[in-house]
């Protein structure tokens, strides 16, 4: 792999010069470096590492010339910052490709990241903030044979992680292919029509050795699937089904059931409202190139999450819920309405309420006629598409009132009650079985003037107490947040997250955390200080645990 990353360096740098020299070629890219020093602080459980420093830093190059490209990522932990996984260090080269391009064919041989349909059979991608990276490396070949039909295929092996300044790939190879196609723009008598249809279907297989001697395990496994998606009108209505072939893991104890996605969207939208409703069933869906790796390891598909991305802090950090893919039956309904300007209700400028529900029942799995260790084929039970047990993983009702009040004035009421199984979820090792939570949020934000504006935030957390009367985990919370911005260039923020309801006097503590920044252009410098309480932070139902940090964070972000 090193010969191959000198190669495919030398060769971007030999397209690189010869684009500056016919001035016919382009280079793009960004570079991200957040460095931190943290200090000792016992109350919180945060400790100093023997570096005191810690870095991270990744740098962006993408070439074009013509129908060729080229791209690569440095990359620098030294060591990574808190929170990332602990097989990240080292300087090197992490993402490098080489490809070429016309109307026909797309073809890239390196690194390359991909995604088939929704995600659920197969999706390559990075999130920094997550550390999270499934680059695929090997050959992606795209195919665009007629006006509105693509296929794809990709062939290669998972980035599993970075060691002394070099890709680690995970033990398996991952092949598959997909194909899609836009009825309406395939076939002339379809245009224009008001029903609009695409449908599409995938195949993906992985390889890896059986290394069992106790076991016979599968060494390829097999995952296909179709989709479709249509719009008439004002409506939209889409779905995906994936089955998995047999596949024994970690994850679902080694047995021989076989797996399913399936996930519907049906919606509505016009001027003023919008209405969108899901659902998902997912069982035994833990599809990675490696079966002996768990947590976010080697994953080869994604699974979406059915539950709505919160943006306010208690909201989104303290009891956030991770998509299963052991195995869960989800739902979500969202409306979206605008009251009309100009009535009384609405206001001059209009009034928007979003109002939105999601829960998640752990799947029902029927064990009649199998015996303890499963029957003679190793399955372990029985399970249907949305088959649903009673056993409650997630359930959140929220709602939020925004109104614009004159051209300087703007107000938003929220309101969430959230209750979490955390013996399926886990998010805290201080309670078991439901957490019950209710959260008030008060945000305004004040034009003082052209360039000058302030936001303010009021935030409560209140926690129900457990059966026994005992206050449940850490008990009630608040944070207030205030940020003054300076148009184009200055920002500044002081936030404190305050645990008052905590059970131990002692451990009632303010989590203050203050921040301030430059932007000009395309470049952007922060510093933030204070305390971080530990917990998950998660992005799309994908979480990483961040530990307690006290301690000083810098940041700068450049494009070019």
């Amino acid at each position: 792999m090193m010969k191959f990353s000198i190669c495919l360096i030398a060769g971007f740098l030999s397209f690189a010069g010869f684009g500056q020299v016919n001035n016919a070629g382009s280079i793009t890219g960004n570079i991200e470096s957040t460095f931190q020093y943290l200090n000792d602080d016992t109350l919180i459980g945060a400790n100093q590492p023997a570096q005191k420093g810690l870095m991270n830093t990744y740098m962006n190059v993408y070439y074009t010339n013509g129908k060729f490209k080229a791209g690569l990522r440095a990359e620098s932990y030294l060591p990574r910052i808190q929170g990332y996984p602990n097989r990240f260090d080292g300087t090197g080269i992490g993402m490098r490709y080489i490809g070429y391009t016309n109307d026909f064919v797309d073809v890239t041989i390196g690194s390359f990241y991909e995604q088939f349909g929704s995600g659920m059979i197969f999706r390559a991608y990075e999130d920094r903030g997550l550390g999270y990276d499934n680059m695929m490396d090997g050959v992606r070949l795209k195919l665009t044979p007629y006006q509105g039909i693509t296929v794809k295929g990709v062939y290669g092996l998972q980035r599993l992680s970075f060691q002394e300044g070099r890709i680690v790939h995970s033990a398996g190879i991952v092949r598959g292919f997909d194909g899609e196609m836009h009825l309406n723009s395939t076939f002339k008598k379809l245009e224009g029509k008001k029903l609009d249809v695409t449908i599409g279907g995938s195949f993906m297989s992985k390889y890896q050795v059986d290394d069992r001697e106790d076991l016979i395990l599968p060494e390829n496994v097999g995952s296909y699937g179709g989709r479709a998606a249509l719009r008439y009108g004002k409506f939209t209505l889409n779905g995906e089904y994936i089955i998995k072939e047999q596949d024994p893991s970690t994850d679902n104890g080694f047995n021989y059931n076989y797996g399913h996605a399936a996930i519907a969207n049906l919606g509505y939208s016009q001027r003023g409202l919008g209405i969108l409703v899901s659902a998902k069933s997912v069982d035994n869906m833990s599809y990675r190139s490696d079966r002996t790796k768990e947590l976010q390891d080697a994953f080869i598909n994604y699974l979406p999450a059915l539950n709505k991305t919160h943006t306010y802090n208690l909201v989104a950090s303290l009891y956030p819920y991770a998509t299963q893919p052991v195995g869960e039956m989800a739902y979500q309904a969202e409306v979206l309405y605008t009251i009309k300007k100009g009535s009384k209700l609405g206001g001059k400028y209009g009034t928007s309420i979003n109002g939105n529900f999601s829960t998640a029942y752990g799947p029902n799995r029927h064990t009649e006629g199998l015996d303890a260790i499963g029957d003679s084929t190793g399955v372990g039970y029985r399970t249907g598409v949305f088959d649903t047990s009673d056993s409650l993983y997630w359930r959140d009702i929220n709602i939020n009132i925004e109104r614009k009040f004159n051209s300087k004035f703007k107000l938003s009421l929220a309101y969430f009650n959230i209750v979490l199984n955390n013996d399926v979820a886990k998010v805290t090792g201080d309670a078991k079985g439901l957490i019950h939570t209710n959260i008030g949020v008060i945000e305004a934000q004040y034009k003082i003037s052209k360039t000058h504006s302030v936001r303010a935030e009021l935030q409560g957390l209140f926690i129900a107490k457990d059966k026994h009367g005992d206050i449940n985990d850490k008990g009630n919370w608040a944070t207030a947040l205030i940020e003054y911005t300076v148009s184009p260039h200055w920002f500044f923020s002081v936030m404190d997250q305050y645990n008052y309801g905590n059970a131990t006097e002692d451990l009632r503590l303010h989590y203050f955390y203050a921040t301030f920044g430059y932007i000009k252009g395309s470049t952007r410098i922060s510093a933030g200080y204070g305390r971080q309480r530990a917990g998950l932070f998660c992005v799309g139902g994908v979480c990483r645990f961040v530990p307690a940090s006290n301690g000083l964070t810098l940041s700068f972000t450049q494009s070019f």
